[in-house]
């Protein structure tokens, strides 16, 4: 994989998630792939699975948001992507995203792992009592 092509990748991502249904997700994922939504959870393994999760998990194609993304490194098959997202409703959402996606040789992900926050979640630093925060 290269910058261009884990580019391309992303792109897949959003318009899959504008997209009714789950079908293009196995353009962009393979039959084996180990999804996690964030670095604690249990992986959702394979396909059907995460088209499971996927539907669950987005108000629907129609759902409005905008999302960005910066490339932050690519390694052979790795890449490290960070995403700012928007849900853009009456409670308005915010997410900063890291991406850590590993490939296969059709370009495929094979792995998933998304590190999410939002601006209202602690930082995860441990803090010693009495120090401020």
């Amino acid at each position: 994989m290269d910058r261009d092509a884990v580019g391309r990748w992303v792109a897949g991502y959003e318009r899959a998630w504008r997209t009714s249904g789950t079908e293009p997700l196995a353009e962009l994922f393979s039959p084996d792939v180990s999804y996690l939504p964030s670095p604690w959870a249990q992986p959702i393994v394979g396909l059907s699975r995460l088209g499971l999760w996927w539907d669950a998990e987005r108000d629907g194609p129609d759902e409005p948001f905008t999302m960005t993304s910066e490339i932050v490194a690519v390694d052979g098959d790795r890449a490290v992507v960070r995403i700012e997202v928007e849900y853009l409703r009456d409670d308005l959402a915010r997410w900063r995203d890291l991406w850590i996606l590993r490939f296969d040789a059709d370009g495929r992900c094979v792995h998933f792992e998304e590190w999410p926050f939002t601006p209202d979640q602690p930082d995860g630093h441990w803090q010693r009592r009495g120090e401020p925060r």
